[in-house]
């Protein structure tokens, strides 16, 4: 978070709350990065109200620019817009999808979800970042160093944030239910994985002093896991990672971070591994 530099912040004209503007002035705050206004849309003309918020702003001390832009969908725009002005985050306002909508179409903020290659803040509630709970959900099921060095930044960027509202981190792993068929006798007995599970996280608990009060190791699905913990540690940021799925397979299986987005009463901050960030961009490079 600290090394962020510049943040782009997606405004949505007729959603007058701009819970993700408040998001943004937030980390700015602290962290000094410059903000980029972006409106996504083809037609309309919005450049007075671009000017009036880079106003207000620039008035209470925030370096600020800002466009309107479209390149054939929302995620494409801001996608392309990020790597234009080197955006280091991309905050935007969630608003839930009509589940029949949900059903037929791939919902505009999946795919920002998917595609964006830097992380993504969606701003769900009016809940304070400060004095509150920010929750760090990780998977440390997989060992392999790709995860493992996600597993850091999540925890990371937790901390970060934790540290820049003044709020307490929590980390959560689920793990799946003792399987009696398993050929590895880690998974025939619920305590040998459970104690596994907290053998994974010892690595970054020493790294990032995070005591066993503050660690949560579960068993069942990560989808009814982390909202479940979420609403009963009343975490006003859920910080997690996707692998970012795409083609048939991410159809049928989902992200964990896609298939909680509406259950999730928090806000939700997801990031992904360097080498789908590098094969991301390496895709909008060929646009």
């Amino acid at each position: 978070m600290q090394a962020i530099r510049s943040i782009l912040v997606v405004i949505q004209p007729d959603h007058l709350e701009a819970l993700a503007l408040k998001r943004a002035k937030l980390i700015a705050g602290v962290t000094q990065s410059h903000l980029h206004l972006l409106i996504c849309a083809e037609s309309g003309e919005h450049s007075g109200h671009l000017r009036q918020l880079s106003n207000a702003l620039q008035q209470d001390g925030y370096s600020v620019s800002s466009e309107q832009a479209w390149h054939g969908s929302l995620h494409e725009t801001v996608s392309m817009v990020q790597q234009a002005e080197g955006c280091g985050l991309v905050i935007k306002q969630h608003m839930p999808d009509n589940p029949l909508k949900k059903a037929l179409l791939t919902p505009d903020d999946w795919k920002l979800l998917r595609y964006c290659p830097c992380p993504v803040l969606l701003v769900k509630t009016q809940t304070p970042w400060t004095g509150g709970t920010i929750l760090a959900a990780v998977d440390v099921g997989n060992v392999d160093g790709e995860h493992r060095a996600l597993h850091s930044r999540i925890v990371e960027h937790g901390l970060d944030i934790a540290n820049l509202a003044k709020a307490e981190l929590h980390v959560l792993s689920a793990h799946p239910s003792p399987v009696l068929a398993a050929a590895d006798p880690t998974f025939q007995l619920r305590d040998t994985l459970e104690d596994s599970y907290r053998q994974q996280c010892r690595a970054f608990q020493e790294t990032y002093d995070i005591d066993d009060g503050h660690l949560h190791i579960a068993e069942g699905p990560a989808d009814v896991l982390i909202p479940h913990f979420a609403h009963q540690l009343r975490a006003a940021v859920t910080v997690i990672g996707t692998v970012a799925r795409t083609g048939f397979s991410g159809a049928l299986v989902g992200n964990t971070a896609e298939v909680i987005l509406d259950t999730l009463e928090s806000d939700i901050l997801v990031l992904k591994p360097d080498s789908i960030i590098e094969h991301l961009e390496q895709q909008l490079s060929e646009h």
